[in-house]
């Protein structure tokens, strides 16, 4: 299971006096509004921040941190990715899973093929799995009650029905 969950990306610094765009890639950006700390993953170390300021402007969240108060001093960091820790991540609901613990979990047919979550399609009305079966090759799975039958994030393993047509 992943320990550390990406919420968005530095797209541009934002003014001079240290903000900076972030391209949120969380589904529901709201949730900068009651971070407290994110770690910034510079793809060499990862360093922990602390949020002073979130404000929204289209589809970007402008972030302050705390001690960060020039453009000289966060312009490096663009591109970089910003994380949070499983225990600051949003909540789940029963039957809610991060797409991260999905990709790459085992997934098995009431048949007993076998395949691998390779991909989490959202849509409007509700996710789509993508699973490359080993005979059938790649499925996309809605999932939904009748298809997802049992899901054990622990054990990385996934039980589906495939309904008629769908392969």
């Amino acid at each position: 299971m992943e320990q550390v969950f990406q919420v968005g990306v530095i797209s541009s610094t934002h003014g001079i006096k240290g903000e900076v765009k972030v391209f949120p890639t969380t589904d529901d950006a709201g949730r900068f509004r009651d971070l407290k700390q994110v770690i910034l993953d510079t793809g060499k170390e990862q360093i922990a921040w602390e949020v002073q300021s979130v404000r929204f402007f289209k589809q970007f969240v402008i972030v302050k941190f705390k001690g960060i108060d020039d453009i000289d001093e966060i312009e490096k960091y663009k591109g970089c990715r910003l994380l949070v820790k499983r225990e600051d991540a949003v909540k789940l609901e029963e039957d809610e899973y991060y797409i991260a613990d999905l990709i790459g979990m085992e997934v098995a047919t009431e048949e007993g093929e076998k395949g691998i979550l390779k991909d989490v399609i959202q849509t409007g009305a509700n996710e789509v799995y993508v699973v490359e079966f080993e005979k059938l090759g790649e499925v996309m799975i809605p999932a939904i009650r009748q298809c997802i039958l049992d899901v054990d994030v622990e054990k990385g393993r996934m039980r589906v029905h495939l309904l008629a047509g769908l392969y």
